[in-house]
């Protein structure tokens, strides 16, 4: 695990626009981490209807969600506005 990256316990559920999002810390910088419900329902091979569906999901598959974060993070693969977006493989 890299120490400069650090995940903390925010978690963010979006219904309307279809994600989930949770931080990391990099180097003392905020970095938004993003996995639409589609992708996180896939992961987690359950139907994601209600925030808490969502957030129940994502705790089950911390570990892999931020881990994947982690990755993509020291790769540099940040969007326009500078966070990344976790897409699960078989989506």
């Amino acid at each position: 695990m890299n120490q400069q990256i650090q995940f903390n316990d925010q978690l963010q559920v979006d219904m309307q626009q279809h994600h989930l999002s949770f931080t990391a810390l990099v180097a003392g910088q905020k970095v938004g981490c993003y996995i639409a419900l589609p992708a996180l329902a896939h992961l987690a091979n359950a139907e994601i209807t209600t925030q808490e569906q969502a957030i129940q999901a994502f705790e089950q598959h911390r570990f892999d969600l931020e881990d994947e974060a982690e990755t993509l993070i020291e790769e540099e693969n940040f969007d326009a506005q500078g966070r990344i977006w976790l897409q699960h493989p078989a989506i």
